[in-house]
């Protein structure tokens, strides 16, 4: 009797190294543990060099990292055209090795249809990862439209045009895949980014980070040009100088180009007793700072990427059981709900206030948190997103003429007795 071979999904992602990528992680992982064979193509970074590895089945190729870019459009065609070169240089690398079915492709950029399309000819199919909503990134980033974000809004649509199923992360997005992305209803799926609760698991923390301070805000994730952090900063000088809160301590975890910017805010405010940069942490080391603050906050603002994003960091401070204050953001309601306070848009000294609010009422963060992290347990855990993971990968094999592949049942791939995500927020 002849085996019938595996299926072999090759995952490529442009702006960070897996396994650090945690969504990228567990999509890899989980479809190991369903019976696939994955390969993933990604850059070096962040300790992470080896040219090739296997963790935990999972074939990690990666490649230099190219020069980050931060503003001009050639400083991007650098950065993306480098990357594009090794992206085929690798797969046909693993094509050889392996050949493989899928290619899943995780922007930024919305550039992999390219390889996507080359591949088409051999039979391969694409499934869009949808992480960023670009055409709306780039507005963010440079605060126009202009000749550029058509050329997104381009390569947006081609690539929606080449992808035979979409995993969106939330219900936005869904509705962008469906509305100017023109995919079938029944060819998006919504596979949430969040946390593996088994493993993301509240404790102690390092109390020593707190500084002795009777209350600590903590914020995780990248320090760019459109998390807000300038606001941040301006939310914690009325806070301490205005209203004054000064038993205060603000834990930052994270890198990106506006570190040394966002440092120098600090400093010219008078603010540097109140602040402590970690630089990256991951795992444990993340673990223990976030278990140690009381208050999480994400000061992303208000414009039209960050409404339809599902921001990652707040998932993780519910996950810890932590309440949280951000600006009032659509997405950021639906994944939060009453977990958070919500300050009007774009309004440092109301955000300061909402931080004084729960500064005041340790009873009131309390039943916040619990609902937060009931919240995540119940609906938006990694655990809700595995069965639509596996649905997306069925779909695009049925579409391919591919009967369901029988798929080991483990506790680790599909929780047991796992609901059906009831909203529609990624």
């Amino acid at each position: 009797m002849t085996a019938v071979p595996a299926r072999h999904i090759l995952i490529v992602v442009e702006n960070l190294p897996v396994p650090l990528d945690r969504r990228v992680w567990l999509e890899a992982t989980t479809l190991v543990k369903a019976g696939y064979d994955v390969s993933v193509i990604c850059p070096m970074g962040r300790g992470w060099t080896a040219p090739h590895e296997v963790i935990e089945g999972v074939q990690i190729y990666r490649y230099p990292e190219p020069p980050e870019a931060h503003s001009s459009a050639l400083a991007y065609g650098r950065e993306w055209g480098l990357s594009m070169l090794h992206w085929f240089r690798l797969a046909r690398l693993i094509w050889k090795r392996q050949k493989f079915d899928v290619i899943q492709g995780c922007n930024p950029p919305d550039l992999i249809f390219v390889m996507a399309l080359c591949y088409r000819l051999w039979g391969v199919r694409y499934m869009f990862d949808h992480h960023d909503v670009c055409p709306e990134l780039f507005e963010a980033k440079f605060g126009r439209r202009g000749l550029l974000y058509g050329v997104m809004r381009a390569w947006e649509w081609l690539t929606f045009r080449t992808a035979s199923v979409t995993m969106a992360t939330n219900g936005s997005f869904r509705d962008i895949a469906t509305g100017r992305g023109g995919m079938a209803p029944e060819d998006v799926f919504v596979v949430r980014s969040a946390p593996k609760v088994e493993t993301f698991t509240p404790g102690p923390g390092n109390r020593a980070l707190r500084k002795g301070a009777g209350t600590v805000m903590g914020y995780v994730g990248v320090i760019g040009q459109q998390e807000g952090m300038d606001l941040l900063v301006m939310a914690a000088d009325h806070l301490i100088h205005t209203l004054g809160k000064r038993d205060v301590h603000f834990l930052i975890v994270g890198f990106g180009p506006q570190l040394p910017e966002v440092e120098r805010d600090v400093a010219e405010r008078g603010l540097q007793a109140y602040f402590t940069f970690t630089g990256a942490l991951y795992n444990t080391d993340l673990l223990a700072v976030l278990n140690a603050i009381d208050i999480g906050v994400s000061p992303d603002p208000k414009n039209r990427m960050n409404d339809i994003s599902t921001m990652n960091k707040v998932m993780e401070y519910m996950t810890l059981e932590k309440p949280l204050v951000q600006f009032d953001l659509t997405e950021g309601r639906v994944s939060a709900g009453a977990a958070a306070l919500y300050a009007r848009a774009n309004d440092p000294e109301d955000f300061a206030r909402k931080l004084a609010e729960l500064i005041d009422d340790p009873e009131r963060r309390a039943r916040m948190g619990a609902l937060g992290q009931a919240r995540v347990h119940e609906e938006l855990s990694w655990a809700h997103s595995v069965p639509q993971l596996l649905a997306a990968y069925e779909r695009i094999f049925a579409k391919m003429g591919q009967g369901p592949m029988a798929l080991p049942v483990t506790a680790d791939s599909v929780p047991e007795a796992a609901p059906a995500a009831r909203v529609r927020s990624g």
